[in-house]
C-alpha cells in the first residue's frame, strides 16, 4: 500500500498542479516540501499555492515560518511528522511538494552524514580564511548559522570554515548533521516517488513566464513588505530568489528590466543546480518529462494501490 506520494522536480516544472490534482482524484492533503515556501511573509515570490488553490485540498507546512526565523531541516522534519499523522488520521493520502532535495533526503532515509563538499567551494571558504580575519569569519558563521557560531571561538578558524562550507553547499547547519542518523520518517519502499524534468528550454522558459506573473501578482510590493521588516539580511527568507534583485531596484541600484532579468538568470541557475541534485541523489525515482504525463502515469499506480 502506498503510503505517501513524493513529487520532485527543479523550480516551475509544475510539480505542485501534479500534486493538487493527484490530491483531487485520491482525497489527499498536500504538504510542502520547500524550504522557501514555509515563510508567510513570501507567497508571490516563493510561488506557494495560492489562496484557490489551497481551497482544493487540504495544504500544509506552507506560510508556516515567520521571515524573521531560520526554518532548519529538522524543524521541518518535525513539522512534517505532525502533517503525516494528521493526514493519515483523516484517512488522507499524504502528497508531498517541492524543489528541496535535502528535505526528501532527510525524509526518507534520515540526517546522513555530512556529504561532499564541492572543491570549488570549498575552496572558496579557504580564500575567505586567508583575506578575512577570525573576527570577520566567526560574524560571518554566527549570520548563516548561529547554532554553530554559538559553539565556536573566533579562535577556531579551521572548524569556522568547515561550519561555513557546509551550511553554505547544503543549506543545513553542521550542528544537525553531527546530530546523528534519525530514522527515516518514510521509507522509500512506501512511497510513489515522482521526478518532473522538463527538457531545458521548455523550463527555462516556464521560469521565466512565471515571473513575469509573479510581478504582475505583487512581488515588489512584496518584497518592499520585507525589507520594511528590516530583518538580519543572513536569514533564509531574505535569500529567496528574487529578493536581492527586487530590492536593488526598490533602491534604485538597478532598473526594473534589470533586476528582472537578473532574476530570470539566478532562477535558470537555480534550477541546473536542482537537476544536478535530481540526477545524482534522485536516480532512482521515476522520472517524467512534464506534469500530464506523471499525472497519467500517477493515477494508474494509486488506483491499484
Amino acid at each position: 500500500m502506498t503510503r505517501a506520494v513524493l513529487i520532485a522536480g527543479p523550480t516551475a516544472s509544475g510539480k505542485s498542479g501534479v500534486g493538487l490534482e493527484l490530491a483531487a482524484r485520491f482525497g489527499g492533503t498536500v504538504i510542502n516540501a520547500d524550504s522557501m515556501q514555509v515563510y508567510r511573509e513570501l507567497r508571490v515570490l516563493t510561488a506557494r499555492p495560492s489562496q484557490s488553490e489551497e481551497a482544493c485540498a487540504p495544504h500544509r507546512l506552507y506560510g508556516t515560518v515567520s521571515a524573521a526565523q531560520a526554518c532548519s531541516v529538522g524543524r521541518w522534519l518535525d513539522d512534517v511528522a505532525q502533517a503525516l499523522a494528521e493526514a493519515r488520521g483523516e484517512g488522507r493520502l499524504p502528497i508531498l511538494v517541492g524543489g528541496t532535495g535535502l528535505y526528501f533526503k532527510a525524509l526518507t532515509e534520515g540526517l546522513a552524514p555530512v556529504p561532499d563538499i564541492p572543491a570549488e567551494m570549498r575552496s572558496y571558504w579557504r580564500e575567505q580564511a586567508a583575506k578575512s580575519s577570525r573576527e570577520a569569519l566567526h560574524k560571518e558563521l554566527a549570520t548563516r548559522d548561529p547554532a554553530m557560531a554559538s559553539r565556536l571561538r573566533p579562535a577556531d578558524p579551521q572548524r569556522i570554515v568547515r561550519a561555513l562550507e557546509v551550511i553554505d553547499a547544503t543549506g543545513i547547519s553542521l550542528a544537525e548533521w553531527q546530530g546523528g542518523n534519525a530514522a527515516p520518517l518514510l521509507a522509500p519502499s512506501d512511497v510513489l516517488r515522482l521526478v518532473i524534468a522538463p527538457e531545458r528550454e521548455p523550463l527555462y522558459a516556464a521560469i521565466d513566464a512565471r515571473f513575469d506573473r509573479m510581478i504582475e501578482q505583487g512581488a515588489i510590493e512584496e518584497v518592499r513588505a520585507l525589507l520594511d521588516l528590516e530583518l538580519d539580511p543572513g536569514l533564509p527568507a531574505m535569500r529567496a530568489h528574487g529578493v536581492h534583485e527586487l530590492a536593488a531596484y526598490l533602491s534604485g541600484v538597478l532598473t526594473r528590466e534589470e533586476a528582472v532579468a537578473k532574476v530570470k538568470t539566478e532562477s535558470r541557475r537555480y534550477a541546473k543546480r536542482q537537476m544536478t541534485w535530481l540526477r545524482r541523489f534522485m536516480s532512482d525515482w521515476q522520472w517524467f518529462p512534464d506534469a500530464s504525463t506523471a499525472i497519467v502515469a500517477a493515477t494508474a499506480m494509486l488506483a491499484t494501490r
